[in-house]
């Protein structure tokens, strides 16, 4: 087991260290997917497994080979700090596409940190995450795209944006790339904002109540990152996502 991360570790820099020192020790090892040559392979995480002491953790460690595609649905909540680290490296003409919602109340911590490796030519990723956070609690988003120095013709996008139901919440979102090719085509973005007031006033306007406008809202909000899963993957990890809405609403 490596040492406990500390502050100075980047991508431990909003990690709640106080909690997760009790159980380091009983972290496990990153899971091993290979998706091999020409496959296809898509994985949901709607829960990440408990370690203890209200802390959970998923860590996964991806190799998609040549022409290959992963795709990787995930949802961080319901836990006091909840972190999915995600490392990926792509083979030549392989695609790797995420989608992930952060959805916290009251004093929650919960992270995705994703690390993508363009390692060969004409490879694509494609990550869209979406944060509903209310009361105290932060949410974060840390992904570092790298691109080989031979990685041409490298297709990369993220897409984050936060929404916060209270202005005690915090979005923490730190896109990153790391380019040493020079035909790409890399973007990256991300917002934070609140509750559009007179979208809500225009829904009031057409006989919607308040809360059901408000829930519609959010819906279509954290919809985005599920538009690429199959229907019934999207149907089960959107009706928890909702269950859990409701609440933080």
């Amino acid at each position: 087991m490596n040492a406990l991360p500390t502050k100075g570790d980047e991508a431990w820099r909003y990690a709640d260290l106080k909690l997760l020192a009790d159980v380091w020790q009983d972290v496990p090892s990153p899971e091993q997917i290979t998706v091999k040559a020409g496959e296809s392979m898509a994985r949901q995480i709607c829960e990440i497994p408990v370690i203890g002491n209200g802390v959970a953790m998923a860590d996964l460690d991806i190799v998609i080979e040549d022409g290959a595609t992963f795709t990787l649905h995930v949802l961080a909540a319901a836990v006091q700090y909840g972190r999915i680290n995600i490392k990926t490296t792509l083979g030549k003409g392989s695609h790797f596409e995420l989608g992930g919602a952060i959805l916290g109340n009251g004093d929650q911590s919960l992270e995705i940190v994703t690390e993508t490796i363009h390692a060969k030519p004409e490879a694509t990723s494609n990550q869209v995450v979406r944060s509903v956070l209310g009361g105290k609690a932060t949410g974060t988003f840390m992904g570092k795209v790298h691109v080989a120095r031979d990685a041409q013709r490298t297709d990369a996008a993220q897409s984050v944006k936060s929404m916060l139901l209270d202005r005690s919440a915090t979005a923490n979102s730190k896109p990153e790339l790391e380019i040493f090719a020079d035909d790409v085509l890399c973007a990256h973005g991300a917002t934070v904002g609140e509750l559009d007031k007179e979208a809500l006033f225009y829904m009031a306007s057409r006989g919607l109540d308040p809360e059901t406008a408000k829930r519609l809202m959010l819906q279509a909000f954290i919809g985005d990152a599920f538009v690429s899963a199959a229907d019934d993957v999207r149907e089960a990890i959107e009706g928890k996502a909702l269950t859990i809405l409701e609440a933080l609403s």
